[in-house]
């Protein structure tokens, strides 16, 4: 399957409600528009890659200095990393994560997406 990345976001109307675009090896490649402040999580045995298709992303750390991704940069949050990402404008995001991991992590709210959607065949 070839997956048009551009036509792909067209298709999720929803900001912070990740599809999955693809999978290998256990992992999971989703597709997410996000804009705004999402929840701080963090995610205990998994390590997240977040890939700035367009836009401009920020990612908070309570621990560290925050790390400003702009379209065609990405950043790996190791896991158990507590981290806020933040998109003052819509930001178009790839994400690589183990297949079974949550979008919000060890937190519960009413962002978390438990059957995430997926993108069909030709989206």
């Amino acid at each position: 399957m070839v997956v048009d990345l551009d036509e792909a976001f067209e298709h999720i109307e929803e900001f912070w409600s990740p599809h999955v675009a693809g999978e290998l090896n256990g992992q999971h490649v989703k597709l997410a528009r996000v804009e705004g402040t999402f929840d701080w999580h963090h995610h205990e045995d998994a390590d997240e890659l977040f890939l700035v298709h367009e836009g401009e992303l920020t990612i908070r750390f309570r621990d560290r200095e925050d790390v400003h991704l702009s379209a065609g940069q990405f950043h790996v949050v190791p896991a158990g990393v507590d981290h806020q990402p933040v998109a003052d404008e819509e930001c178009r995001l790839m994400l690589f994560e183990p297949a079974d991991t949550l979008n919000t992590g060890n937190v519960e709210s009413e962002r978390t997406v438990e059957d995430e959607n997926r993108l069909e065949s030709g989206e």
